[in-house]
């Protein structure tokens, strides 16, 4: 096959609010099933209500599109990009419904996760799985993970390197890589058996691989982002309470943060990372230099495009990684019977 078998491209996210009024019914929507009440969600949402109720992840999106969009037609390729999220407007299955009405059947789709495990890979092929409920007529290939592809570890690379460039000289510096924390049992369950913890597995191969690249020998993987019950364990340690805890014990005085696990600067990453971490770090005297993502980078919209130029070719992935690429899925259906599949969550 080549690109030309595909008749389009849809970039499937995560979605988030543009609007005060529209967070409490965003974050119903992400913890659909779970019984939170509004309070609590209200008190989630805080750090939306923060920046006006708008998270940065929808705009972020529609700037890598018109990036993908631009990187097409460079390459001479006619291929209409489309954008649907799981959570909030624009909705998949909208534009599932959109692509169907343009005559399209034969769609590749690219979800803006580089990474396996529930959240971040099996249950995209859930909401692939929705599409073709709505639009039985139409074939949906996801594009492979690519948290190995060297255009992503080369970009990551870069920004590594030029914080280690502008460290101060008397600054006793710690390189921390940072990505969503998720609970231990899914991460254990994620890869399925025999290939238990699959994506703190990666996201340590990409910290791996980035390091090497950056030249940084001494440097540390930490969680960020966790939620739900106190009592249920997560990966750990919390990139909040090592940094802390890097000061008084080892005494820590810079931070150079990178966050491999997310491609834009989201809310986890100006919430998190940039709000929180930032404070915590002037509290104490410390500096911070958090690397910048990825995501709107021409070079990754051309990694994009060259992984949909692979998959329709049907060649294997190109990656630096050792573990094996998996993720590039056909209507839904998983890698394997058993990967990745869903913790059930403890009662609250």
């Amino acid at each position: 096959m080549a690109l030309t078998d595909y008749d389009a491209l849809l970039v499937l996210s995560f979605g988030g609010p543009e609007g005060e009024d529209e967070v409490i019914p965003f974050l119903e929507n992400v913890t659909r099933g779970r019984g939170i009440p509004r309070e609590r969600l209200a008190e989630v949402g805080e750090h939306y209500f923060h920046f006006g109720g708008v998270s940065p992840i929808n705009a972020q999106n529609r700037e890598l599109i018109a990036s993908i969009e631009a990187e097409l037609a460079e390459r001479g390729h006619e291929l209409p990009v489309y954008f649907g999220n799981r959570n909030w407007h624009p909705f998949a299955e909208d534009a599932a419904r959109q692509i169907a009405e343009d005559g399209h059947t034969n769609v590749l789709v690219f979800a803006t996760s580089a990474w396996g495990g529930y959240s971040a890979c099996r249950q995209y092929d859930e909401d692939i799985l929705r599409l073709r409920e709505v639009t039985p007529e139409v074939e949906y290939t996801k594009l492979w993970q690519f948290y190995g592809n060297p255009a992503f570890i080369d970009l990551m690379a870069q920004g590594a390197k030029e914080a280690v460039a502008r460290t101060p000289e008397d600054a006793k510096v710690k390189v921390l890589f940072t990505a969503h924390s998720v609970p231990s049992a899914a991460d254990k369950a994620s890869g399925g058996p025999g290939n238990e913890h699959l994506y703190s597995r990666q996201v340590e191969e990409a910290s791996r691989l980035v390091a090497q690249q950056a030249e940084i020998d001494d440097y540390e993987v930490v969680w960020q982002s966790r939620s739900g019950n106190p009592a249920t364990p997560w990966l750990e340690p919390d990139i909040v309470d090592r940094a802390l805890e890097l000061n008084d014990t080892e005494g820590t005085t810079h931070i150079i943060c990178i966050p491999v696990g997310f491609i834009t600067d989201h809310m986890e990453v100006v919430w998190d990372l940039d709000t929180e971490l930032k404070a915590a770090c002037e509290e104490r005297g410390m500096t911070l230099d958090r690397v910048p993502t990825v995501g709107l980078e021409p070079a990754f919209a051309a990694m994009v495009v060259t992984i949909a130029e692979a998959v329709a070719q049907g060649t294997e992935p190109t990656t630096l990684s050792t573990i094996t690429v998996q993720g590039c899925t056909v209507n839904g259906a998983p890698c394997a019977p058993d990967c990745c599949t869903p913790v059930r969550r403890p009662a609250r």
